[in-house]
């Protein structure tokens, strides 16, 4: 789960020694595999669960990462994460064969089951989702980090990084979300479930292209991720907002390649894999160094098999979403594997562990079919793949083997669903856990339905209901209702309003309840423009913008009809501009403002609108008294209903 004890290299000697213990350990690889070193009579599976820890009253991320931590000293097994709202676990590894995936979900529903009671005492609760659905963006601030010295160095190894000055996100699905942020910590949007696959050295190139081709297909039934910051993008949006929190590049005139440090690769991997090692420590300068060091050539002289800290370490911070990974077993010997990192956490622990039989089916079904996948597949189709199912999942339209193009579900269901299951076979697993598992794949595509479609289709159906806020919140109440009873997302009723209880409002930034679509004008349109367009869109506010979006006045209809009703009485034919009858200093409120002050303010001024503007003056939203009348209907047909006391 990370080597947590690492710094920041602060001086070009402390670069060199690291980057000579990054080369030795490079070396040390290449004589360890060369002189059969490696486990090779062996196959285990293993997996990392990451999580969201929420309040339970608002079902916002609750910052109580620590705290739990502290409460649950004996077990090794959770640890930190990114994010004060974060935790991990680690399974045990187990032998790949037999009950080894029912026997992995007990020991996941069990660590979840400790972490819960933990969680109770802090009045919060654990949630299985890619991206959480309450999460905002103020959450993602660096004073959420969690306090540990290797995230701090990673953040400031980042920012110094960084190229154009600020992390952007830019994304588009059914609604667009383009916005910039002051730190990497975007990251911590991201929940996954992760897969470790172990592979001898000789069979890695192999194994490793039949993960590289696999990934789009299994991501199209595993997707679960579809919602940011209530926008509803790609249906596996950690792929795209976890490149991009980490991109420190920039765009240039001229089209120099320059590769994210979340990627997926550029080609197939053809003779070993100290091909990745090589070209990441070509392509990505290092990051941080850990704090102890060993000489791994002296211990491989001696005999002995070395932990290759260096090589770990930077492996660490490039982030493919096939990543090798190099340990140690317990019987002292050296091994390899391969760590699919695609697979977004939840919707319940039976779901992951569906995908995890699926996706470890189809890899061994397909090493004991084909000789060399990319004799049947081109690298661009493979990757073309990738991008279609983060984007659409079980909508996508593939290209297989030998340029068949074919539907995600049709694939699925004629192709890959049989192959799973003979590749589960040939290694013993026990036919219930086949039937138990590939089960929930078959249902999910006769339904035509993974957790991004269910969120897609709940969160919609609620926004014709309710606010944004009470949306969210009622759709992660639902999701840990579902995941505490282990059901499988295909069985999952669309989330209702009715089925959350106590929900809790006040505490409402502006910025949660502002409208964001804004119809402006400038200050040279003239008046006749302005009240059609008025008119038109049926709104008593139009905040006034220059050609940079900041704020420099308020056009209401009131002042309108009192221009009017002047004009018709002097008989005026010229035209009138907008800075002529505009409010030239609004009233306005900061989007981090509660929406007590934001009342107070309407209450006090005698107003009906506040601009929202940042501290530099960009104008960022509306609040108007009309918002503040939905708010109030919903909460009386809530208390009508007896949801509210």
């Amino acid at each position: 789960m990370g080597e947590q004890k690492v710094s920041l290299l602060s001086s070009d000697k402390e670069m060199q020694k690291f980057i000579r213990h990054l080369l030795d350990d490079v070396h040390a690889l290449q004589y360890m595999i060369d002189n059969g070193w490696f486990e090779e009579d062996i196959v285990r599976i293993g997996a990392e669960q990451e999580m969201c820890l929420v309040d339970n009253q608002t079902y916002r991320p609750a910052l109580v990462a620590m705290q739990a931590l502290e409460k649950m000293k004996e077990y090794p097994w959770v640890e930190t994460e990114l994010a004060q709202f974060n935790l991990e676990i680690g399974m045990t590894p187990r032998e790949f064969k037999g009950a080894c995936l029912s026997d992995m979900e007990k020991e996941t529903l069990e660590r979840l089951r400790i972490i819960q009671e933990t969680l109770e005492e802090l009045d919060s609760s654990l949630i299985l989702t890619g991206i959480l659905p309450t999460l905002k963006k103020y959450h993602l601030e660096l004073n959420n980090l969690t306090p540990k010295r290797r995230y701090f160095a990673l953040m400031e190894a980042l920012e110094k990084q960084m190229i154009s000055g600020t992390f952007e996100l830019y994304m588009e699905g059914i609604d667009e979300l383009k916005i910039k942020h002051n730190s990497p910590l975007l990251e911590a949007c991201n929940t996954s479930f992760q897969l470790h696959l172990q592979v001898s050295p000789a069979r890695f190139v192999k194994m490793y292209n039949i993960a590289q081709a696999l990934t789009g297909p299994i991501l199209a039934i595993a997707a679960n991720s579809p919602i940011v910051f209530g926008r509803r993008l790609w249906h596996e949006s950690r792929i795209g907002l976890f490149q991009q929190s980490l991109d420190t590049r920039s765009s240039h005139e001229h089209m120099r390649e320059r590769s994210p440090r979340v990627h997926f690769g550029k080609d197939w991997l053809k003779e070993s894999i100290l091909e990745i090692y090589q070209e990441d420590i070509a392509r990505f300068r290092t990051l941080i160094a850990p704090d102890q060091s060993e000489n791994s050539l002296e211990l491989i002289k001696e005999g002995k098999v070395p932990k290759l800290i260096a090589l770990q370490v930077h492996n660490s911070t490039i982030y493919r979403w096939n990543r090798p990974c190099y340990g140690i077993s317990d019987t002292g010997k050296p091994h390899l594997r391969i760590e699919a990192r695609v697979f977004p956490a939840g919707p319940s622990v039976l779901d992951e562990m569906a995908v995890a039989a699926f996706w470890l089916g189809c890899m061994q079904g397909l090493a004991d079919e084909t000789e060399d996948i990319r004799e049947h597949m081109s690298f661009a189709d493979v990757r073309d793949n990738f991008m279609k199912a983060t984007q659409y999942s079980l909508d996508s339209k593939f290209t297989w083997f030998d340029d068949r193009k074919i539907t995600a579900i049709e694939l699925l269901k004629t192709v890959l669903l049989p192959l799973s299951e003979r590749g589960l076979k040939s290694v013993g697993i026990k036919k219930s856990d086949i039937d138990r598992y590939l089960g929930v794949i078959k249902a999910r595509v006769e339904t035509h339905r993974n957790g991004a479609r269910w969120q897609l289709r709940g969160y919609t159906h609620l926004l014709e209901k309710t606010v944004q806020d009470e949306a969210l919140t009622c759709l992660t109440a639902s999701i840990i209702k579902n995941q505490r009873n282990n059901i499988p997302v295909h069985e999952w009723d669309e989330p209702k309003l009715g089925d959350l209880e106590n929900y809790v409002s006040t505490d409402l930034l502006v910025m949660e309840c502002m409208q964001t679509d804004l119809i402006t004008v400038q200050k040279d349109d003239i008046a006749e423009f302005v009240a059609d367009l008025m008119d038109w869109r049926r709104i008593r506010y139009a905040p006034v913008e220059d050609a940079k979006g900041n704020l420099v006045g308020l056009i209401t209809a009131r002042l309108l009809l009192r221009h009017f009703v002047k004009r018709c009485k002097l008989k005026r034919d010229k035209p009138i501009k907008v800075d002529k009858i505009m409010i030239t200093d609004p009233v306005t409120i900061d989007p981090m403002a509660s929406i007590f002050e934001a009342l107070d303010i309407l209450r006090e001024k005698g107003i009906g609108a506040l601009p929202v503007v940042t501290k530099d003056n960009e104008l960022v939203g509306i609040l108007t008294e009309h918002d503040f009348l939905n708010l109030s209907i919903r909460l009386m047909e809530r208390q009508a209903k007896g949801e509210v006391r």
